[in-house]
């Protein structure tokens, strides 16, 4: 049975937490790759576990995700990654935990995960979810890479310049709208300075709103999820008790939905649950999840780790 992500009402989440670092999956991990498990209390482990996979499981080298280099593992670590893995909520995707939310939040990505992540949002509110509020998609100006813009071609989808224009062409396509309502942005000759804002109104269904936000550090770096999420609540003026369907892939959930705590439930009050897109329908078959890789797994543990570490942090300043 997978480690239930149990993080609590917002403000409360160190149980929850303390549960999934404590986990059997992730001390076999750590001895198997020669680590002996910390004393002390839950900031204690969250520091040793951050380190320690920075060491063992970090294989970015502050390179963009599809750029990883893949570790060489033996077998026996092979599979037990992978089951650790699918322990830990990082392979199978769960149903959303309730019937309505007020807002539906699909997460950008890569070219072939933002048009998948529309689908199965398209999915579930043709299935039944209902959705108050406005379905939010939202990305950012990252130029796509030229394999991405490959993958499009290949699969007969407009090869577009950047995520969230992807994004855009795919809530056109799959929401069955050509124009939008309204619109709103800043075009400020960088795209760090930037943003905009397209509001769709697909008949018999919620707004759609397509969201690319400004960094917060323009002189630094290109705006992050964090950003995004912080920009759209702003917009749509999230309130507390507010209930929000975060839609991603499996692999990034934990990381995700412990982003999603801390930028939105955390200050705003409101209630997360996060889900993956379920890679059976056969209506997302159009572009095919790629294939998930043991190095992969391990260093989307590493984010999910480091993301508890600053939800935590956030919560227990010290």
């Amino acid at each position: 049975m997978p480690v239930p992500l149990r993080l609590g009402a917002p403000g409360d989440p160190a149980a929850g937490i303390a549960q999934w670092v404590r986990a059997d999956p992730i001390r076999r991990l750590v001895a198997r790759f020669g680590g002996t498990w910390p004393d002390g209390d839950l900031t204690e482990v969250l520091r040793f576990l951050d380190e320690f996979s920075a060491r063992h499981w970090d294989f970015r080298d502050g390179r963009e995700r599809p750029d990883a280099r893949e570790p060489n593992l033996d077998p026996a670590t092979a599979e037990l990654v992978l089951a650790s893995a699918a322990a830990l909520g990082l392979v199978r995707p769960v149903a959303p935990a309730r019937p309505a939310y007020a807002h539906l939040v699909v997460l950008g990505g890569l070219a072939h995960a933002c048009v998948r992540r529309v689908g199965y949002a398209a999915h579930l509110l043709r299935t039944g979810l209902r959705v108050t509020g406005e379905v939010a998609v939202l990305g950012s100006f990252r130029p796509l890479a030229d394999w991405e813009r490959r993958t499009l071609a290949h699969a007969g989808l407009p090869a577009d310049e950047t995520e969230v224009d992807v994004l855009d062409s795919a809530v056109r396509r799959i929401f069955r709208v050509t124009a939008p309502a309204q619109q709103d942005g800043l075009e400020a000759g960088h795209p760090h300075h930037s943003w905009s804002s397209r509001t769709y109104r697909p008949a018999g269904l919620p707004p759609v709103r397509v969201l690319a936000a400004p960094s917060s550090e323009p002189d630094r770096r290109r705006a992050h999820t964090a950003d995004t999420q912080r920009f759209w609540a702003g917009h749509v003026q999230l309130a507390p008790g507010d209930d929000v369907l975060m839609v991603t892939a499996p692999i990034y959930v934990p990381f995700q939905h412990c982003d999603a705590l801390r930028t939105l439930a955390v200050p705003y009050g409101c209630d997360i649950d996060t889900v993956g897109v379920d890679p059976t329908l056969a209506d997302l078959a159009v572009l095919p999840e790629q294939t998930l890789t043991p190095g992969r797994y391990l260093q989307e543990i590493r984010s999910a780790i480091r993301a508890m570490r600053a939800l935590h942090a956030g919560l227990d300043p010290r």
